[in-house]
């Protein structure tokens, strides 16, 4: 019980890791370990625990062997720091579920053939996404840091979280309401004609195409959820962030993720990109939505003035006056210039993040529900 009691502490709270305390190879190894299990989960209930698209890109073989050595990595450390009385409450944790994983099959759980048209959640969209992101940026994030003192874990890193795993479990139903509304909306548009010259166009030309008309939804899109009060009352929640790293940008409400998804999906749909390039636009947009929320101080040059970095979306979420309403774009930057909405600033990085008034409540739930109690004094 008591255990419980300090991992739940650990949970709630923020700060700096010291090392040497066995804290930091902890949490790695718990970290793993519950992806493991409910890895394990997911191999037991494939036809409603995976995703549909998802799975016919990755290859189970290779997620088995990752499979494996994290639950050795796992249990390795926890074991080590139980033996030299590292933070044991955190290493008895870990190995609890490195045993339960292995008592339920782990790595070597047959997946047989099963239904397809099932009611799901994205568990292994939520397990890849966050194993590879947090490996990724928070490396990068150590590396290139643009606040060298903010902690990996910072002030309100529980609510950014819980929005990431909602809006990961939710991605069948996303995906689902989303394909409906634009093909319920822009079926009519779609031209066989203009759909096949699309599909004819070279790679690189088709890839920067669909960024472009992307983009181009997006920036009108973005300025709307600013100017429009009604919108605003969503998009406040994504700006109501104080502190940017990778996991800020999954602060986002559901309902504007619906909006948002379908407006872009839409011209796309219409005008019938291919496979190959809708994959790479993905692969695009998943990057930069990440990264350009990162703590990481890259401006890239003269580059900047064209594609959008961190410094330029930093800004964006800037309580700074002369960054108010400034900077839409998601992929290229100069249409913000172009629309004359980029921010002018002798300064390089803003001062301070979030709403002026900071007055978007903290916690998933209570974010959830502030759009529609919100009064405006």
């Amino acid at each position: 019980m008591q255990e419980l009691d300090k991992l739940n502490q650990l949970t709630e709270s923020h700060g700096e890791l010291r090392p040497g305390k066995g804290l930091i190879s902890g949490i790695v190894a718990l970290s793993l370990a519950i992806l493991c299990f409910l890895g394990v989960l997911a191999f037991h209930f494939p036809e409603y625990l995976t995703t549909p698209q998802l799975r016919q890109s990755y290859n189970v073989d290779v997620i088995r062997k990752i499979m494996y050595a994290a639950l050795v990595i796992a249990g390795g450390i926890a074991i080590f720091n139980t033996v030299f009385g590292r933070a044991r409450w955190l290493a008895l944790a870990a190995f609890a579920l490195v045993a339960l994983t292995a008592l339920l099959g782990g790595h070597k759980v047959p997946v047989n053939d099963f239904a397809d048209n099932t009611p799901y959640i994205g568990l292994d969209w939520f397990i890849l996404d966050l194993l590879g992101s947090s490996l990724i940026f928070i490396f990068i994030e150590k590396l290139f840091a643009l606040r060298k003192k903010q902690p990996v874990f910072r002030p309100e890193w529980q609510t950014d979280f819980h929005h990431f795993i909602v809006n990961h479990m939710v991605v069948g139903f996303v995906l689902l309401a989303t394909n409906l509304l634009v093909h319920k909306l822009f079926g009519w548009a779609a031209k066989d004609g203009v759909r096949f010259w699309v599909q004819e166009l070279p790679f690189p030309i088709a890839l920067f195409g669909i960024i472009l008309v992307a983009d181009l939804v997006q920036y009108w899109t973005h300025r709307a959820y600013h100017e429009v009060p009604l919108l605003w009352r969503l998009h406040a929640v994504h700006h109501s962030a104080k502190s940017m790293d990778w996991l800020a940008g999954s602060r986002q409400h559901i309902v504007e993720l619906l909006i948002t998804r379908t407006l872009v999906l839409a011209p796309i749909y219409v005008l019938g990109f291919s496979k190959e390039v809708i994959d790479a636009y993905i692969v695009v947009v998943g990057f930069q939505a990440v990264f350009n929320h990162a703590n990481v101080s890259v401006r890239l040059g003269p580059l900047r003035y064209l594609i959008v970095t961190p410094n330029f979306h930093h800004w964006h979420h800037s309580q700074d006056d002369e960054a108010i309403d400034r900077n839409y774009a998601a992929h290229f930057a100069f249409l913000d210039h172009l629309f004359g909405t980029a921010v002018q600033s002798d300064r390089k990085w803003p001062d301070r993040y979030g709403v002026q008034g900071d007055y978007v409540p903290d916690g998933f739930l209570k974010q959830l529900a502030f759009p529609f109690v919100w009064k405006k004094s």
